[in-house]
């Protein structure tokens, strides 16, 4: 039977939820530190994780290339900071050892997109995780051109575009 290993995103610590600490293994990457500012509230229950035994890893570079690379095929590559793109990269790290599976907290559905098309198992705290994958294109609400991939600027008419559904399939 394979360690379950559990990694914390942002929303995790976000969500209020307890996270608790003892029979399993807790971790996350630097990048998610970065989004507290110190001395507030979540900043200290992220303190209480660490001094608990959550432990802070950083990702291959390879798996890191992967994820973006993923990111740009979903459309997801938008939405995603860089610590999310961490989670997801360390969680490939970690299947690819044989006596562990990870297991990603997190209530963002972006993060889940991403993680159920790298076939890496979610869990979400506050809400019920994704039932569905999606694929992200950009459209733009000016000239109405639609782009596979994702583009910020509209090319032919300088507008500012939007993200458009393109495809969905059942998890």
């Amino acid at each position: 039977m394979k360690k379950k290993i559990y990694i914390i995103d942002t929303s995790a610590i976000l969500s209020g939820k307890p996270i608790a600490i003892c029979d399993a293994s807790f971790i996350t990457v630097p990048g998610v530190s970065d989004e507290f500012r110190p001395g507030g509230k979540d900043f200290q229950t992220f303190e209480l994780l660490k001094e608990t035994g959550l432990t802070i890893h950083i990702p291959s570079k390879e798996s890191m290339d992967s994820v973006k690379k993923t990111a740009q095929k979903t459309g997801d590559d938008r939405r995603l900071s860089q610590a999310d793109m961490e989670i997801v990269a360390l969680a490939m790290d970690i299947n690819k050892t044989q006596n562990q599976e990870a297991i990603l907290l997190s209530d963002d559905y972006s993060i889940q997109n991403v993680a159920s098309t790298l076939n890496i198992k979610f869990q979400g705290l506050l809400q019920k995780g994704i039932t569905k994958k999606f694929k992200w294109a950009s459209r733009c609400p000016g000239c109405g051109k639609q782009f596979n991939e994702m583009k910020k600027i509209c090319p032919i008419c300088g507008t500012t575009t939007k993200s458009s559904l393109i495809h969905k399939k059942d998890l």
